[in-house]
């Protein structure tokens, strides 16, 4: 057993170089490989996710811009829509002040129409007395002509 352990000390005694130089491996990994990737993957992982938060800032401006815009867009439609209403009103109320006036005037003109086609009417009925007149005196004279001829002897004088 004496030699086994004077055995297992000689590997020991020639290990200890090599424990040695996995130590030194080891911090030297450690200071120049390991805390540099680190550093370098920590900066990375910062900058994306600082990305990725300015670029959901960028989003929400967006869409804030958009909802102005869409919210401006609406506005101008509604007062596009209610200048056509109030023009729209205002030829409606022209056209009706234009129809009141021409239905006024051709009221007026039926009424001067009326007017002078009794006065006409009348006239022409005066005019038509008259002459109805006029012929009936002349029929009469005529029939009284005849009568008075049919009367008289057919060969002389009375």
């Amino acid at each position: 057993m004496e030699e086994t352990l004077r055995q297992l000390g000689g590997l020991l005694l020639g290990s200890v170089p090599t424990i040695v130089l996995f130590l030194i491996l080891y911090v030297a990994y450690g200071t120049l490989v390991h805390k540099p990737l680190e550093k370098v993957l920590a900066e990375r992982r910062a900058r994306t996710e600082g990305a990725m938060e300015k670029a959901r800032a960028d989003i929400a401006a967006a869409e804030a811009r958009t909802a102005e815009y869409e919210n401006r867009l609406r506005e101008a439609r509604v007062s596009v829509f209610k200048a056509q209403e109030a023009r729209r009103q205002k030829i409606l109320q022209t056209r009706a002040a234009a129809t009141a006036e021409a239905r006024a005037h051709a009221d007026a003109l039926v009424k001067q129409n009326k007017t002078a086609l009794a006065a006409d009417v009348e006239q022409s009925k005066n005019g038509l007395r008259g002459e109805a007149e006029r012929l009936a005196g002349e029929v009469i004279n005529s029939v009284l002509r005849q009568a008075r001829a049919s009367q008289q002897p057919a060969g002389g004088t009375q």
